[in-house]
């Protein structure tokens, strides 16, 4: 099909998708990212956010709280920390993420914290974005 790329989100648990799409929108730590077909190849790091793949057989959405995108000019790979489809995203799947993070927080060495502080926010942004 011409203009579409092949995308392919995985987790550690499972492959989540494996579709042609139009284009990619990925959550990036540097900002976020449209990828279509003909990019230019990139690998980028992702920050928790909303991973959009839009293509012929509708929108598909998913929470990711880390990883990468590797980016071609025929396909995006995207290798998820977690990946959670949003229509699974509960407040209950919020709340244990961000606990996680929080615990993460407390951890972290002193020139890690902002960072750490950051990845509870992005989390907590998550929260509105579910369906319930």
């Amino acid at each position: 099909m011409a203009n579409t790329l092949q995308f392919d989100l995985v987790s550690p648990e499972r492959k989540l998708a494996s579709v042609q799409a139009t284009e990619v929108q990925i959550p990036g730590t540097d900002g976020d990212m449209t990828a279509m077909e003909g990019h230019a190849a990139t690998i980028t790091t992702l920050r928790p956010g909303i991973l959009k793949v839009i293509g012929p057989q509708g929108t598909q959405a998913f929470a990711v709280t880390g990883g990468f995108a590797e980016i071609g000019a025929s396909a995006v790979t995207v290798l998820a920390e977690r990946a959670i489809p949003t229509e699974e995203l509960t407040g209950a799947v919020v709340d244990d993420l961000v606990a996680e993070a929080r615990s993460l927080v407390a951890k972290a060495p002193a020139d890690q914290k902002d960072a750490a502080e950051k990845l509870v926010n992005d989390l907590l942004a998550l929260r509105g974005t579910g369906h319930h």
